[in-house]
């Protein structure tokens, strides 16, 4: 497996990889609509993503955002989206992210990484937080996603 800088080529990968991993497990926005909407925008370029690429093939990304576009949160990077195909789950490509996306803020000056995770998805917790994020608080019933409230939890640790 080899973890890499997204390229503007990846678009088409990425946007595919998004729809087919898209679940009210972890997604708050609506499924994204068929037959293509684009990946990057002005926010979320290349830039941003890390990519999991396993047989040629991309297989995982995370992207990396400010918390705030305040000058003095800079020293804070967030966890802002991590996706794995379902076919190369359990292999390990979701903590590889993980820790070469922390590896990635370091090197861009930061001090402290966040994320937000919905309370309902305990993989994703798990992981998180055997790599060594905290809860650093919960917004009670945040979102109302299948007929149920569920919470939104913040996380965090120091680099």
């Amino acid at each position: 497996m080899l973890i890499r800088h997204a390229t503007p080529d990846d678009e088409t990968a990425l946007g595919l990889l998004d729809r087919a991993t898209w679940s009210t497990l972890h997604a708050v926005q609506p499924r994204p609509q068929a037959p293509y909407e684009p990946f990057f925008n002005e926010r979320f370029g290349p830039r941003e993503h890390l990519v999991a690429e396993a047989g040629g093939e991309v297989v995982g990304y995370v992207r990396l955002g400010y918390a705030t576009p305040l000058a003095c949160n800079m020293h804070v990077r967030q966890i802002q989206g991590l996706a794995v195909a379902p076919a190369a789950r359990g292999t390990g490509v979701a903590r590889a992210l993980l820790r070469a996306v922390q590896d990635e803020a370091r090197r861009r000056g930061a001090r402290r990484i966040t994320l937000r995770v919905l309370g309902h998805n305990t993989p994703a917790r798990r992981l998180y937080e055997s790599e060594g994020f905290v809860v650093e608080g919960v917004l009670p019933e945040e979102f109302f996603l299948d007929g149920a409230y569920v919470d939104d939890v913040l996380m965090g640790r120091t680099l």
